[in-house]
């Protein structure tokens, strides 16, 4: 009798197990570009379970850009991606795209200027003649008139040089520009290669002129926020978790990281991640809460994209926003 009712139980806890395991939710999740140490967050969040204990079993796909995860999502190819919040609200602005931004990741824009440390250039004065890369679109060429409005430089008198992406860092080392747009967040490994060459990469970030707008951060379409909002806010516990954890234990997330992407150097996704943190931990965020905005630079962040995509600075950029199921 006793081994039988063990044995029962034994039995029932199965069938829990497997019920519970059957009854998590499958979520794909959009990144932004491909998984550098940057993404080092969300795939140890996925190797940990980060997602799991939340009900959700997570699965990850690489970006092409912000725009084309902002799209993805819309027409359903994943239920949440990664995203700028400057795609996010010219989409919704000129297309009414049903994607909103329901977490802010990055409290201000990595947007920065590489240049080598033996041209002699040390700030965003003077940049006149100079010449910088480009690549079409790029949103560094958008938000650089206000960025040398703030410095003091005209920016009519830049030369830009359009290039290929993969060639930036490559013009920029053999000194064929004077300076590249790169995140901040990719210093580390692009600065690797420029010290193999006998130069040292230094960044020019644009917050340093009070530039500071809001960047990356978690998106999903309208349609789920309305039907299934338990759904996000499980994700977005997921996502608060997996971002604490790796802040907290950088050189673990970063060896799960590399286990799941074996391209990526161990060192340079330490680089990468410890500089990605600085963006999403920091005082801003202590005073917001994470995954918040400061009405003051919400607005402001609003103007810059208004303004720099030639879209009307009255549309109320409220609609592409809705933070109401953060943790």
């Amino acid at each position: 009798m006793t081994r039988r009712a063990i044995g029962t139980g034994v039995l029932l806890m199965a069938l829990a197990t497997a019920h519970a395991t059957s009854a998590q939710d499958r979520v794909l999740l959009q990144l932004d570009w491909i998984p550098t140490g940057e993404h080092a967050a969300y795939f140890s969040g996925a190797e940990r379970g980060a997602w799991r204990e939340h009900g959700i079993e997570i699965s990850l796909t690489r970006g092409y850009g912000s725009g084309d995860t902002v799209q993805k999502v819309a027409a359903g190819a994943a239920p949440f991606g990664v995203a700028d919040i400057s795609a996010v609200l010219a989409s919704r602005a000129r297309q009414n795209t049903p994607v909103k931004l329901i977490m802010q990741v990055y409290t201000h824009s990595p947007h920065s200027l590489f240049v080598l440390r033996s041209s002699g250039i040390t700030s965003f004065r003077g940049l006149e003649g100079k010449r910088i890369g480009i690549t079409p679109g790029n949103s560094h060429r958008l938000y650089f008139p206000e960025v040398a409005r703030r410095a003091g430089t005209d920016p009519d008198r830049i030369q830009w040089v359009n290039t290929d992406a993969s060639a930036m860092a490559a013009l920029l080392i053999s000194k064929r520009i004077d300076a590249a747009p790169f995140f901040a967040i990719h210093h580390y490994y692009q600065n690797k290669a420029a010290q193999r060459a006998g130069e040292e990469i230094v960044v020019l970030p644009f917050v340093e002129t009070g530039f500071a707008i809001y960047a990356t951060g978690l998106v999903t379409t309208d349609q789920i926020i309305a039907q299934n909002p338990d759904l996000v806010r499980r994700f977005l516990r997921g996502a608060t978790d997996a971002f604490t954890w790796a802040n907290e234990n950088r050189e673990q997330a970063c060896r799960l990281h590399v286990q799941r992407n074996r391209e990526v150097e161990l060192d340079d996704c330490m680089g990468s991640l410890r500089a990605t943190m600085s963006y999403v931990f920091n005082d801003h965020q202590r005073k917001t809460g994470f995954g918040r905005h400061d009405p003051e630079r919400m607005a402001f962040t609003w103007t810059q994209v208004a303004e720099s995509q030639g879209i009307d600075k009255g549309w109320n950029y409220a609609q592409a926003i809705d933070l109401s199921l953060l943790p």
